[in-house]
Order: structure tokens, then sequence, then C-alpha cells
């Protein structure tokens, strides 16, 4: 299948998602800034590299990519700050893509959330907002570039087991998404050219993914 760098590589949907990758024949490494990862990040099936992404430089990032098929961001600040999530969720973001560009590396997915855009309607004194406001930011930028790029728009996470099947008509009533399902649905949109320049929202549902990610 080639080679896949998952950026932010110790977060829960990315040590659920390297196997996956693996069992498909990806070769497949894994960003992380903490080297107490390391060996989190190996058992996971994917080759840990040890790079803050956030004080990285376009080619810097470029040059970490040499050589990459596809790049997966599912890296995020995690809360906290303002200052630390737009420095992740938007700022290292956009390099990476950039970055990507930069390497020829045309295959470009990012892990964003359900209801992102500029249109977010969340509130500015909401702690949600500097979240919201990065994804739009970054979710915007992608699609202004020349990447083959999927933007997969997943409901509230939950660690609920994989089942194997989801909507992509978000149901308001129940908008939760396990995050066993988001790396599938990763791992599956890896290996499907239709899926490119598409912007997937999708909740836990009972379409079976191959389905569910039909154009």
């Amino acid at each position: 299948m080639g080679k896949v760098m998952i950026i932010g590589g110790h977060g829960k949907i990315a040590l659920l998602l390297a196997p996956l990758l693996k069992e498909r024949g990806w070769e497949v490494s894994g960003v992380i800034r903490n080297a107490a990862q390391i060996d989190d990040v190996a058992a996971a099936g994917a080759t840990p590299v040890v790079h803050d992404v956030v004080s990285a430089s376009v080619d810097e990032l470029a040059a970490l990519m040499a050589g990459q098929d596809a790049v997966v961001w599912s890296a995020g600040a995690g809360g906290g700050s303002a200052e630390r999530t737009y420095a992740v969720d938007r700022d290292a973001a956009i390099r990476s893509m950039d970055a990507a560009a930069q390497a020829g590396v045309t295959r470009y997915v990012m892990v964003s959330y359900l209801g992102a855009g500029p249109d977010h309607g969340v509130p500015r004194e909401d702690s949600f907002f500097p979240y919201a406001e990065a994804k739009a930011a970054a979710d915007a930028h992608l699609r202004g570039t020349g990447l083959s790029w999927t933007i997969l728009g997943p409901g509230a996470l939950t660690q609920d087991d994989p089942t194997g099947a989801v909507t992509t008509a978000a149901d308001p009533a129940s908008r939760n998404t396990s995050r066993a399902n988001v790396a599938l649905v990763a791992a599956a949109v890896l290996g499907r050219p239709d899926t490119v320049r598409r912007t997937i929202e999708f909740t836990d549902g009972d379409v079976p993914i191959a389905q569910a990610l039909n154009p």
C-alpha cells in the first residue's frame, strides 16, 4: 500500500488506526512529541518518530515526511489554553499541509469533527470556541490546497467498541461516534480514491463503513 505517517501517533484514535493500517499492508510511522510514548506506539505497529510538530518549520516537517505516500493528522491540543489550541490544531496543522505538498506527499487525511466550519455556531465565551475556530481554519486551508485530501467529521467521541457501521446522515438525537469506528473509517478512506476531496461527516450507525463511504 505504501508508507503512511500518523501525526499525533499516541492519540487514542492513532493507536487504534496504526494496527489497522499495518494489517492492510501499510508501512506506518507515528509522530510523537514525548519519547516516553515510544513503546506504546511501537506496540501498535507503528515506527515511532519523536518530533515536536508545533515548533517545527514547514521545511523541517517536509524533511520528516520525505518518502511518505500519505499523512494522517490525528493530533490535537486536547483542551487547555486557547494559545496551545491555536498553535496545535490550526498553525501546526496548516504547516503540516504545506509540508506535505512540499515533500510531494499528495494524500492527506484530516481528523476533524462533526459540524466544523466557519458557521460552527460555538459562542465566543464557550471553552470549545478556540478549538472550533482552529479546526475551521485548518480545514479551510486544506480544502484550498492541491493535496488529495479527505476530511473526517466524526461526532462526539466515545470509547465504545468498534461496530464497523456508521451513518453519514447525522442524527441530532445521537451524535456519538466510537474512536474505534473513526479508526476504521480513516483506514478505509486511505484505500478509497473515491473519498478524495470529500468531507465525510458521520456518527455511529447501522450502515457498513464500505457502503457508507460511497459517494
